[in-house]
Order: C-alpha cells, then sequence, then structure tokens
C-alpha cells in the first residue's frame, strides 16, 4: 500500500490537510471564535483544541491568503483606499485598507499615524506587492492621500469623494465583528495578522 505525498508545509501534522484547511477557512471567513471553531469542527467528529486551530491559523492562513489572491488572476486598475481607528488598551491606531473595485483586500495596515507619511508607506507596500500601480484611486476626503500619491504615483487618476468610497468603508465590517465578538484586539499585531 502506497502513501500519496502530503504538501512538505502539511508535514508533521496529524490530521489530513482537507481538516487543517477547513477549520482555517473557518475561523477566517466568519467571524467565528476559535472555541466554535473547536465546536463545528467536534460536530463532524474532528476532536481538536482551540489552541490547534489558533496555530493552525498563524502557520496556514497566509499561505491561504496567497492562494487566493493568485487564483484571483490580474487585479482590475480601480483601487480604493480607506483608514479606521482602532483602540487597543487605550491607544489609538490606524488600519489602513487598501480594496479592488469587486471587494477583494489588496493590502491592510497598522500605523499610529494618520499623515502624508502613512499614506505613503501604504502606497508603497501597495505598488511593491502588486508589481504597478492603478489606473484610478478612489479616496474620502482626507488630504493626505492627495499629497502622498503626488510623490509615490503620480500618474494616477484620483477620485475624493465620500459616496464613490463605500466599497472601503464597507470592507472594514468583518474587523469591526471581530472585534466586537474578541472584545477588542490585544495588539498591533494580531490586528495585522487578522
Amino acid at each position: 500500500m502506497t502513501r500519496l505525498a502530503r504538501d512538505p508545509l502539511y508535514r508533521r501534522h496529524r490530521f489530513p490537510t482537507e481538516v487543517i484547511a477547513h477549520a482555517v477557512w473557518l475561523y477566517l471567513r466568519f467571524p467565528l471564535s476559535l472555541r466554535m471553531v473547536e465546536d463545528l469542527l467536534a460536530a463532524r467528529g474532528i476532536i481538536v483544541s482551540h489552541q490547534t486551530v489558533r496555530l493552525w491559523v498563524e502557520k496556514f492562513g497566509r499561505h491561504f491568503a496567497d492562494e487566493i489572491r493568485r487564483a484571483a488572476g490580474r487585479l482590475g486598475d480601480k483601487w480604493h483606499l480607506d483608514e479606521v481607528v482602532i483602540s487597543i488598551g487605550g491607544k489609538k491606531l490606524w488600519l489602513w485598507r487598501a480594496v479592488y473595485h469587486d471587494g477583494f483586500v489588496l493590502d491592510v495596515l497598522v500605523q499610529s499615524r494618520r499623515d502624508t507619511k502613512a499614506a505613503k508607506r501604504l502606497m508603497r507596500k501597495l505598488v511593491k506587492r502588486q508589481g504597478r500601480s492603478p489606473r484610478r484611486m478612489i479616496t474620502d476626503k482626507l488630504r493626505s492621500y492627495g499629497a502622498a500619491k503626488r510623490d509615490i504615483m503620480p500618474g494616477v487618476e484620483h477620485r475624493s469623494h465620500k459616496g464613490l468610497n463605500n466599497r472601503a468603508e464597507n470592507s472594514h465590517q468583518p474587523t469591526r465583528r471581530r472585534e466586537r465578538i474578541m472584545k477588542g484586539f490585544k495588539s498591533a499585531r494580531h490586528l495585522q495578522c487578522f
């Protein structure tokens, strides 16, 4: 009897790849806690602790996100950028987010400021990761976007209007749901990983 070759990423794990993938997918796709994922798996006869699910999410979450990004193919040329304030331990942090016009999240960045320097950092990261700049960029009325765009992406059309940026505003909803369920994020690193 021959054994099927396993992906090296899943080597030394007791559970099959499908179980790990399903647990990570449940946690990342729906606003569930680790214990809820543990209960859902237990209902299917798979006994796993919530700590194991947490470790799987930390280890394989980025891999799944990259696979989804690869499967999406070449993304369009209209980006929506937005920022939202999140309080962690009484300290204000800004969650900057870039969203493709179909709602696909391009990138997320947690920073302690909300100025031109922070907007430039987000745009540099986006251009480096995507390998190109967009044809059009849509933001809210924050002037830092315009100043950063002039330096990083001067040839890009920029539209700044509150109503046009609903795509990015709506992309913050899963973060807010997770924040309510967990009664706040514990650290900036935790928020960035989510």
